[in-house]
């Protein structure tokens, strides 16, 4: 039975992918930064452990308490929607610890693992404001982009090693915590210069049809997670794969 550990389960793209590995038979690592209880089915293949991507100490006891994994899927994150003009640079900071800094220090903590037994697979959720350019989340699209290109560098590393690394871009998920688990950061981030643009975007937002489910990231992930080809980029969602 194959092991994997997932970050960012508690909502969203990594609750999902969770679930759907737990369909596949596979033993299941979910972590998020506080467990919580009955988002799973029970089974003995699941682990809920607590995990803060962005504390050294918090990633090192998780791996510990994890064992042996097969795959590791860097899933957690955080978003940010607003004008960049507004937006303080602690913030910038702050996202950049967890969706850039925080899947850099996972990696980090896996690959010797990896690179002794020659064998193991990264999966790196990004999005697909890396494949075309939206407004008013130029903070986010940045620490998504430099996941892409660390990626793209890290796959030819590791294949020296038979370690494989893969990219899963997800596209537009409405029905995700995506705005809610960053609500007081975004807070003030629309001044009023912006509002009439801001207004704009966001009723287009609304009027748009192919988005991403869940479903369709967690699929992408089991695909990209088994793939033995040197594919490096899985696109999910019909958004996404419109952008192909």
């Amino acid at each position: 039975m194959k092991t994997v550990l997932i970050t960012g389960c508690s909502s969203g793209y990594g609750l999902q992918t969770a679930r759907r590995f737990l369909a596949e038979g596979w033993k299941v690592i979910a972590t998020m930064r506080t467990p919580q209880e009955g988002l799973f089915p029970a089974s003995g293949n699941l682990c809920v452990l607590a995990l803060d991507v962005t504390q050294p100490d918090s990633i090192a006891q998780a791996l510990d308490a994890a064992g042996p994994i097969d795959v590791l899927v860097n899933n957690a994150g955080i978003g940010l929607l607003g004008a960049f003009e507004a937006t303080p640079m602690s913030t910038v900071r702050d996202i950049f610890e967890t969706n850039t800094f925080g899947v850099m220090a996972m990696c980090q903590a896996v690959i010797p693992r990896f690179r002794a037994r020659r064998a193991g697979t990264i999966v790196n959720v990004t999005s697909s404001a890396t494949l075309a350019a939206y407004p008013l989340v130029a903070c986010y699209t940045a620490s998504k982009s430099a996941i892409e290109g660390f990626t793209e560098s890290l796959e030819l590393e590791l294949k020296e090693f038979d370690v494989r690394v893969k990219l899963v871009e997800p596209g537009y998920g409405p029905t995700t915590s995506f705005a809610s688990n960053g609500q007081q950061r975004m807070q003030g981030l629309i001044p009023p210069a912006y509002e009439p643009f801001a207004h704009s975007i966001f009723a287009g937002y609304a009027k748009v049809t192919a988005v991403t489910r869940e479903t369709d990231v967690a699929e992408a992930v089991l695909k990209a997670a088994g793939d033995t080809t040197n594919q490096l980029r899985f696109r999910a969602g019909a958004d996404a794969l419109a952008l192909a």
